[in-house]
């Protein structure tokens, strides 16, 4: 027989299949042969004809193959019928749908009949989840042949067991497990005891415990009352005449239940040690050399340990600062009563205590209490403290020298504008001029950044889709990573749009890849994944809770060296680099953090070492309905040759840097406006209290000594309320946005500006 031919047992199991349907194949071929006789050609008659017997001979023959299984399987269920019919354990037969087809005397007493129904019906209300463990059974039976499991009823044990019949049928058998509550064996020692089940319920309690406490209950509160249960130690069970202390030792089973035993043990005196055990302080007795001579069960959790037996105080904790002998001997002395902070050595996540030593004087000698309590929340909110002290700090020094650089840069780049106006491109100094101008830039781009990393920058949001943006900037972003570095990009179908500064967003992103590719000397991958991401409860991570709203998640990941963890703490720390001296200025993390914040975002990093570095940004999703997406143009800064135009009017410059003052001074007097200079506030109202002086704008300083610029103006605006400002400062807008907004009339110029800058505002003030 070939490879292909069909075999007793597949055509067997054809036949079982094709049996329902028996009926019409046979009547097909009789109307293949009835058809056969009416067609005028004799070839086609004869072959309809065959095709229609093959039809009815298959037909008889899967009739005949159907009916032989049938009453052998009946046979087979007969023979198991017969053996398990007397049975004292109820026993089923099921087909492969679990429909019962024979229950024996023993399950008919027990659960009345149910011919015909699923063994799901009979056992549904006998034992939790009978659907999902009659099915885990019956794949076992057909993987294995045969399956059984212990299963818990509302009173006693079951186990369920089941033996594949055949192919498709399955015998199963139900046997009580006698419950220990009533094996006398239990009952007749004289130790108190009691068993527990898994989920810690309890299954039996013993004669002797039940005398000892004096009652019957059943739940394990009832009968020890200072759980949780703790193996070996010494607990207090709830007598009717009081409280009775015993040590448990508990024993597991082979199904997995507990039996505890109860060992009495006489009252503890209110002086002895073992009596703390049930005191919820953490207690310690420590030897003036420092050695831990007893300890109660709290102080042993707290520290990870199950004994302190020949065990130092400096074994447990760590982080002292000092040799624990020293401050043993101290605390012994009378000389040092302050609480330590330290870390406990052996526990496996950071723990920190607060350690109070206290000397007490024994009968013979002098010995200390040391009280451990748990300051792991304490010192992780210290620590966030002293992380946003620092940062804010740092933060404050930033925006300081940015504020003074930008007074210098404003001076340097000015007048170097106006000696550009008396050179022309063939000179031989404009060369020189020009690198003067584009260092000067450059610097102030690093002032910039300062800024950004203080939450200083003036920002000019605009409500954007991340992905046209991405899109736009991706040139960019390959002529940045090289062709080492493969960079892809991944966005949500419906991203939500953000509101956020296009410019500064774009610095972080460039930021972020510029460190990527720097971390893949080899070459690799980065990539950019952009998704909608919702918070129904606040994400709390590394210091920081980003409350629950709708964000939109910006993922940079790279495949580079990765970051070690001490170092990950430090990342977005201003001038903080890995790189060698004269490859990076340490800024472009923490210029990409200040930005994030200042935009009411989150910016988080995960790094394995070796792997790569994922940076996870969380920019608010900008749900505003009313509002379009539309591109905000800038508006570009008019070029020298059209601002060539002279004005006229008189303007009140106010600047107490006086190399910024000459320069805007002569700028503005170039372009054709008389200019009075005043270097401080005071000046400025001295001299517009002469009531023939005619000014046209106040061109004032924010941050000045004494009075500051907003307060000035506000004052001079009161006899001269048509007179129109423009501030210019070294700090942000949002600075004093403020005290702006109460100011008509008034905009802002940011530091360091340009020639064309001042005199292109000035001239949109006063037309």
């Amino acid at each position: 027989m070939t490879s292909g031919a069909l075999t007793a047992g597949k055509f067997t199991k054809l036949a079982l299949r094709l049996s329902p349907n028996a009926l019409k194949i046979a009547v097909g071929g009789g109307a293949c042969c009835a058809a056969a006789l009416l067609v005028p050609q004799t070839q086609i008659g004869l072959m309809g004809f065959s095709a229609g017997a093959v039809l009815l001979w298959s037909s008889a023959i899967i009739t005949i193959a159907a009916h032989r299984h049938s009453s052998a399987r009946k046979r087979f269920h007969r023979s198991i019928s017969e053996f398990v019919s007397h049975d004292a354990a109820p026993s089923f037969t099921t087909d492969i749908d679990g429909v019962i087809g024979y229950e024996n005397a023993a399950a008919v007493e027990r659960f009345g009949g149910h011919g015909g129904q699923t063994l799901l019906a009979a056992l549904e209300n006998l034992f939790a989840a009978p659907s999902a463990t009659l099915a885990r059974l019956q794949s076992r039976a057909l993987a294995k042949g045969a399956a059984r499991e212990d299963v818990v009823m509302r009173q006693g044990h079951m186990r369920l067991s089941v033996h594949l019949l055949g192919e498709d049928g399955f015998l199963w058998r139900l046997e009580d497990i006698a419950d220990r509550s009533h094996d006398s064996s239990l009952d007749a020692i004289s130790l108190p005891m009691l068993t527990l089940s898994k989920s810690g319920s309890v299954l039996f309690v013993n004669d002797a415990l039940r005398r000892l406490i004096g009652h019957r209950d059943t739940q394990l509160d009832r009968i020890i009352n200072d759980l949780p249960l703790r193996a070996g130690d010494i607990h207090m069970l709830a007598g009717t005449e009081g409280r009775i202390y015993a040590r448990a030792p508990v024993f597991e089973t082979a199904n997995g239940h507990r039996e505890v035993y109860f060992l009495p043990e006489k009252a503890p005196n209110v002086n002895d040690w073992d009596a703390f055990d049930a005191l919820p302080v953490a207690l310690l007795r420590v030897g003036l050399d420092g050695s831990i001579t007893q300890s109660n069960r709290p102080a042993r959790e707290i520290l990870s340990v199950v004994s302190t037996d020949e065990m130092n105080l400096g074994d447990v904790v760590e982080g002292l600062g000092r040799s624990v002998v020293d401050w043993v001997s101290e605390v012994a002395l009378g000389r040092a009563r302050k609480p330590e902070f330290v870390r406990a050595s052996r526990s496996k996540n950071d723990t920190f205590l607060q350690v109070s030593l206290n000397r007490i004087e024994g009968k013979d000698s002098v010995e200390l209490i040391a009280v451990l309590s748990d300051a792991t929340e304490l010192k992780s909110l210290e620590a966030q403290f002293v992380q946003s002290q620092k940062m804010q700090a740092i933060g404050q020094l930033a925006g300081g020298v940015a504020h003074d650089f930008n007074n210098l840069l404003t001076a340097i780049s000015g007048h170097c504008d106006l000696l550009l106006l008396r050179h022309d491109r063939a000179d031989p100094d404009y060369g020189d001029l020009v690198q003067i101008h584009q260092n000067a830039n450059r610097a102030a781009s690093l002032v910039g950044q300062l800024l950004a990393f203080s939450r200083k920058q003036t920002l000019k949001p605009e409500v954007i889709d991340l992905r046209d943006t991405l899109a736009d900037l991706t040139h960019l972003l390959n002529r940045l990573v090289g062709e080492k570095v493969l960079l892809t990009l991944a966005h949500d179908v419906g991203l939500l749009p953000i509101r956020v500064d296009k410019r500064q967003l774009e610095q972080v992103i460039m930021n972020l890849v510029v460190n990527a590719r720097d971390a893949m000397a080899a070459g690799g991958e980065i990539k950019i994944e952009t998704r909608n991401e919702i918070l129904t409860s606040p994400l709390v991570r590394d210091r920081a809770s980003v409350p629950e709203g709708e964000y939109v998640l910006v993922k940079v990941t790279d495949q580079g060296v990765g970051i070690p963890p001490e170092r990950l703490q430090k990342i977005f720390e201003p001038f903080f680099t890995t790189k060698r001296t004269g490859e990076g200025t340490g800024l472009g993390l923490s210029t990409a953090y200040g930005i994030i914040k200042q935009t009411g975002g989150f910016i988080f990093v995960d790094s394995v070492v070796g792997s790569g570095t994922s940076f996870s940004i969380y920019l608010p999703a900008h749900t505003a309905l009313a509002e379009a997406i539309v591109e905000t143009k800038v508006p570009a800064i008019e070029v020298v040759e059209n601002q060539a135009a002279r004005g006229s009017g008189v303007i009140l410059l106010v600047e107490d840097e006086a190399p910024v003052r000459a320069f805007a001074s002569r700028a503005l007097r170039m372009r054709g406006y008389t200019v009075i200079e005043a270097d401080c506030a005071e000046d400025a109202l001295e001299t517009l209290e002469d009531q023939e002086l005619e000014v046209d704008l106040f061109v004032s300083d924010v941050i000045m000594p004494g009075m500051d610029g907003p307060t000035w103006v506000s004052e001079a605006l009161k006899n001269r309320p048509n007179v129109k400002v423009v501030f210019v400062s070294g700090y942000a807008e949002d600075h004093f946005s403020e005290q702006q907004a109460r100011i008509p009339n008034s905009v802002f110029l940011p530091k360091p500006f340009s020639l064309s800058e001042l005199t292109t505002t000035v001239q949109k003030q006063l037309q």
